[in-house]
């Protein structure tokens, strides 16, 4: 699945998602939307969060998140977490995703998991789609995976024998981020310029995060929904269609 708005347009990233790419939300915040707005408004309450959770109707948690967003005093945001169980994406991709300091990972060890059968590779679709880009691709995993398999005969240690394994090779990883995050996150990695992968990862993430938070994930990806193109001389030239504007 994608985020709604990307399956309206019918925009297809040139990505694996129909391979190996699995994305499980496994916790939030429960009642994201609420959170954010109690803490928001306690700034200016007589009353505790606690009283505000239970009392705040929801025409006021959505004006107080309005005026919260639409004036960029997004530290509330900051509130509610959001946790991704990610699977089946390459290490190239998790190079990317771990440069998103404000988050918190753990992945699978490629010191402490020993691999004595083969990995599943992630191939990107333009090595797919030639054949003998793919038979490269292919041939020069399998010697990769080879070596690291006689390094390990020879005793060498999982933990630097793994020096030889590409970037390709399928791990696993698990994300958390606030909602303060994950929106810069969305639009920095939903941009139709982001390396594929990583693109559609965040489209996922964006899909099952959408529904918990309607209201604040309303307009949520790459800069275009809502504005200009954020990417200047670089552009893709062609946006997404902007987002509703908040009631």
């Amino acid at each position: 699945m994608l985020a709604s708005f990307v399956v309206e347009t019918g925009f297809v990233p040139s990505g694996t998602w129909k391979g190996n790419m699995d994305v499980k939300l496994l916790y939030h915040t429960p009642d994201p939307e609420r959170a954010v707005a109690a803490a928001a408004r306690l700034c200016y309450a007589p009353v505790g969060a606690a009283e505000l959770v239970e009392s705040m109707s929801e025409e006021a948690v959505r004006k107080v998140l309005k005026t919260v967003i639409s004036s960029g005093h997004l530290s509330t945001l900051e509130h509610a977490s959001y946790t991704f169980a990610i699977d089946g994406v390459s290490r190239a991709l998790t190079h990317q995703l771990v440069r998103h300091r404000l988050a918190s990972f753990n992945q699978q060890s490629q010191r402490y998991v020993r691999y004595d059968a083969e990995p599943v590779m992630i191939e990107p679709p333009s090595v797919a789609a030639d054949a003998s880009a793919h038979e490269i691709f292919a041939a020069a995993s399998a010697a990769a995976f080879e070596a690291y398999g006689k390094l390990l005969e020879a005793g060498v240690p999982a933990e630097d024998a793994r020096y030889l394994l590409p970037n390709a090779m399928e791990t696993k990883i698990v994300v958390t981020m606030n909602i303060r995050e994950l929106l810069h996150f969305f639009e920095l990695r939903c941009c139709k310029r982001a390396q594929w992968e990583i693109r559609d990862l965040a489209l996922r993430m964006l899909e099952l995060a959408e529904s918990t938070a309607p209201y604040i994930f309303l307009d949520a990806g790459a800069a275009c929904r809502r504005g200009a193109c954020s990417e200047g001389k670089m552009t893709c030239g062609d946006p997404y269609p902007k987002a509703p504007k908040r009631d």
